[in-house]
């Protein structure tokens, strides 16, 4: 084993370590979780909400409600990937709340929204929306995870590593497996 390896899995170990200890109550063991995750779990609140001081705030509501459900956590080793998660669902939560609906007369609306094109081009792009939804559905369980790591959560390849366990070259190669293999599911539901 080389030694990058070696030095991953003790990180690995202590980590794991970290969380059994805060699973047990010792708040220093969180703090330390806190030191070491607080830079990666902030870069990926920044890249979802796109501003900095809600990023921040965003982090320190991922680490409260990771503190309050860490004894859930069965995986002891998984905890990155786990925060990450935590990360993306609030951030998608507190984008979607943020969001101010307001009501307009439809006549309002019809004359200041632009179409994307032609009544004919968005119900052909509603049709392939669906048939991309539909071969996602029959893709195997790994295909799609994969697909919906990078594409729908947004995830980098780093963080598709660290949550899937496997080297980046081993990710770069089930992405493209993935797209290979829903690009034929597809083809074969615009078929039928």
């Amino acid at each position: 084993m080389n030694a990058l390896a070696n030095e991953k899995i003790q990180e690995i170990q202590r980590t794991a370590q970290r969380v059994i200890a805060a699973q047990a109550g010792d708040r220093a063991a969180f703090g330390e979780l806190f030191v070491q995750y607080e830079k990666s779990i902030y870069a990926i609140a920044l890249r979802r909400t796109g501003n900095p001081t809600e990023a921040q705030e965003l982090v320190q509501d991922v680490f409260m409600q990771a503190m309050q459900k860490i004894e859930q956590l069965r995986a002891p080793e998984a905890f990155g990937g786990w925060l990450r998660q935590i990360t993306v669902r609030m951030a998608i939560n507190r984008i979607t709340r943020r969001k101010v609906a307001f009501a307009t007369e439809p006549e309002v609306l019809e004359a200041t929204v632009l179409g994307e094109g032609t009544p004919d081009q968005e119900l052909m792009d509603k049709e392939r929306q669906a048939q991309v939804r539909d071969g996602m559905a029959r893709l195997r369980d790994m295909d799609r995870d994969t697909l919906e790591a990078f594409y729908v959560k947004g995830q980098s390849l780093a963080e598709m590593a660290d949550e899937f366990d496997a080297p980046i070259g081993t990710i770069k190669r089930r992405l493209h497996v993935a797209r290979k293999r829903l690009a034929v599911e597809v083809e074969e539901l615009a078929t039928v």
